[in-house]
C-alpha cells in the first residue's frame, strides 16, 4: 500500500451513505483511510442544507483527532411542491415515505425535483472546513420503482437517465449522476490536491 498519510472518518449512521462513498474512495490514489464514525452530531432545522451540515459539523468539534466530513442531503420537490421536503428529508421520509409524498402529488407531468448535498469537511493539517456541493436536477416517478439506494430514491428519477429512478440503478451508474456522487469528486480532487 502507498504511503497512509492519515485516517478520515466520515461521521454517519446511515450504512448506505457510508458504502456508497467507501466504494468511490476505493476506487481512487488517495494516501487517506477512509473510516465511519457514528459519533451523535446536532442537527437542527435551518432554511438551507449549507446550513444544517456546517452546524453538524461544528458539533463534534474537538471529539475526533483526525480529519473528518459529514454529508448533509436534501430532496426538493420544486414543482408542485414549492422545494418541500427540502431540509425536512429525513423527517418526511421516516414520518410518510415514498407513498406519502406522492399521494401529495396531483399531476405528474410537470414535476421538477432536484437533490442537494453538502459535504462539509474539517481538515485537521490546516485546521479549516471545507464545503463541497452537488446538485442533480430531475423529475418525480410517478410509481415507487427499483430497489437498489435508499430514502427518496425509488421516486426520483434524473434528468441524465430519464428511464430510471436511482432505486433501479447499480451504485456505480447512481453516482455516475447523483448529487452525492458530484460533491464526492470535488472532495476527491481537494484530497488528491492535499496529500
Amino acid at each position: 500500500m502507498d504511503d497512509v498519510k492519515d485516517t478520515i472518518y466520515f461521521i454517519t449512521g446511515n450504512n448506505y451513505k457510508f458504502n456508497e462513498i467507501e466504494r468511490m474512495f476505493q476506487k481512487e490514489k488517495i494516501s487517506y483511510i477512509l473510516r465511519q464514525n457514528t459519533i451523535d452530531t446536532t442537527e437542527i432545522q435551518a432554511t438551507s442544507i449549507k446550513e444544517v451540515a456546517l452546524f453538524k459539523l461544528n458539533s463534534v468539534k474537538g471529539k475526533i483527532n483526525n480529519s473528518y466530513f459529514i454529508e448533509d442531503a436534501g430532496f426538493f420537490i420544486n414543482i408542485p411542491l414549492n422545494g418541500f421536503p427540502g431540509v425536512y428529508s429525513k423527517f418526511v421520509l421516516n414520518a410518510i415515505g415514498n407513498k406519502g409524498i406522492l399521494k401529495l402529488i396531483d399531476n405528474f407531468k410537470n414535476t421538477k425535483a432536484h437533490f442537494e448535498t453538502v459535504i462539509a469537511l474539517y481538515f485537521q493539517p490546516m485546521n479549516k472546513t471545507f464545503l463541497f456541493e452537488g446538485i442533480v436536477e430531475g423529475k418525480v416517478s410517478e410509481t415507487i420503482r427499483g430497489t437498489n439506494g435508499f430514502g427518496f430514491d425509488p421516486i426520483f428519477i434524473s434528468n441524465e437517465i430519464p428511464t430510471n429512478t436511482f432505486a433501479e440503478l447499480t451504485t456505480e451508474e447512481k453516482n455516475s449522476v447523483s448529487h452525492r456522487g458530484k460533491a464526492w469528486k470535488k472532495l476527491i480532487e481537494f484530497l488528491k490536491e492535499n496529500q
